[in-house]
């Protein structure tokens, strides 16, 4: 019977040492007589031999765990600990049959952690299906804008009108920039990466920021990666640079410095953004990148810019760092892959007039105006019903250039229909969703994202008479 007990004894020590959640055995009055190593690491200085248990908790929730421990109230306790925090445990206290209990403690914080990321996942969900609502309609009205803005410069303008003129394009430009933030945010795959000569690109920014970072803010760039490339789309860039230098400009509201720099590193280039600001909080660091999170809600902050950051990079293949101390300033580096660009090919001619089908009148007259001043002729339609009921009367198309979003049947069906028909029919279709792409080509046909412009509209001709029709 004894070696029975002894045989027991060291399998609860076992069991006890190796449990993951925090023990603590007790005697008949609450005092501490062994504490598992869960609960030393969960309680540090806490727990000691001989001490209360209550002394374990913050002192508004040691009166229940008295309650608890003496058998009244419920069977179960949420408290937080000494030291409070944002820490909260979960305690049960099950009885012994020699008078003593054994205190179970569980911490919540890693499933108050999972609960956060679900209710930030679920505001994403709603947030993106907002977007989806709107973009294709917001993308048409940019387009429009766009388009009529082109179209008045081929009129003779005074300077003052088309300084005007500009800056109507240059609002139409930041509106499908937000746009495009939102869309990289929320469905990463919508923004199609091209291949960015880097340099060059931070170069053109430059005037954007210094008006961003105000008079107080000296802005330095050191770009040492002349002609390197990497996969990105220049909203991407755009979005990625612009984030970094509007956070930045915050950081240093008495004035300081910015500097951007870029260096060639076997394969990468390595894109520096420092700042002399006030730095990063400790606390504040690991969840720097988390949807949602800001330090500065009380003054508009989102949450969502270094998110964006983080995702745009990460769709490029690249990574990135931060260096931070409080009152020092902070410095993101971010490492993004080298690629070279593709050369392209002979562009080939159409033949056979192109079908274009637009159901918003402006953006018809525009594409309408770019495709006929290239010397294209053209079967115009304002929807897919409306253009086979043309070509039943009028000669085979070229080529097709068709919205998808039309009413009653939409783009792609047409596209379809069309290359049952005419199954080398180059097809180029037009869309507020660029992550449509990889589907589409897969098909073969060509997407041109909206919102465009007259060079875009021909090089995606150019492309579609150069992609293979799909088997």
């Amino acid at each position: 019977m004894a070696e029975s007990q002894t045989a027991l004894r060291a399998a609860f020590r076992t069991l006890f040492a190796a449990a993951p959640e925090g023990l603590a055995l007790l005697d008949a009055g609450g005092k501490i007589i062994e504490a598992n190593p869960a609960l030393r690491r969960m309680a540090g200085q806490g727990v000691g031999r001989g001490g209360l248990a209550t002394g374990l908790l913050a002192a508004a929730d040691r009166p229940a765990l008295a309650a608890l421990l003496a058998g009244a109230g419920p069977a179960s306790l949420r408290a937080s600990p000494t030291g409070g925090g944002e820490t909260e445990w979960t305690i049960t206290a099950e009885p012994l049959p020699d008078g003593r209990r054994l205190l179970r403690v569980v911490d919540l914080s890693a499933e108050r952690r999972i609960e956060a990321r679900l209710a930030a996942a679920g505001r994403l969900e709603l947030l993106g299906r907002l977007t989806g609502g709107v973009v294709h309609d917001m993308n048409n009205l940019l387009a429009a804008i766009r388009g009529s803005a082109d179209a008045m410069r081929a009129e003779d303008l005074a300077p003052p009108v088309l300084a005007e003129l500009q800056g109507i394009e240059d609002a139409a430009q930041r509106g499908s920039a937000l746009i495009g933030q939102l869309l990289a945010f929320i469905r990463p795959g919508q923004v199609a990466p091209g291949q960015l000569e880097l340099d060059a690109s931070i170069k053109a920014l430059a005037p954007m920021l210094r008006r961003l970072l105000g008079v107080g803010v000296r802005l330095n760039l050191a770009l040492n990666a002349p002609g390197a490339k990497v996969r990105l789309a220049a909203v991407q860039l755009d979005q990625l640079v612009l984030n970094l230098t509007a956070n930045a400009g915050e950081a240093m509201p008495e004035g300081g410095s910015l500097d951007i720099a870029t260096r060639l590193e076997a394969g990468e280039v390595a894109l520096a953004v420092r700042d002399t600001g006030r730095g990063i909080a400790p606390e504040a660091m690991p969840r720097l990148f988390e949807p949602f999170f800001t330090t500065r809600a009380a003054s508009g902050g989102t949450g969502l810019g270094l998110a964006t950051v983080q995702g745009i990079v990460t769709g490029a293949d690249g990574r990135i760092a931060v260096e931070s101390k409080p009152g020092k300033g902070a410095c993101f580096l971010i490492h993004l892959p080298c690629c070279e660009a593709a050369e392209p090919g002979p562009a080939a001619v159409v033949q056979g007039p192109v079908l274009l089908v637009e159901d918003e009148a402006v953006l018809r007259r525009f594409a309408e105006r770019v495709l006929g001043q290239a010397g294209h002729a053209l079967l115009l339609a304002e929807n897919a019903e409306a253009a086979l009921d043309l070509l039943e009367r009028a000669p085979a198309p070229g080529m097709l250039v068709s919205d998808i979003a039309l009413p009653g049947m939409d783009g792609l069906a047409l596209a379809r229909r069309l290359r049952a028909r005419w199954p080398d029919l180059p097809v180029v279709l037009t869309s507020g969703y660029a992550g449509l792409r990889a589907d589409l080509a897969a098909e073969g046909f060509q997407l041109l994202a909206k919102p465009y412009t007259p060079a875009e509209l021909t090089s995606a001709l150019a492309a579609a008479r150069r992609e293979p029709v799909a088997a």
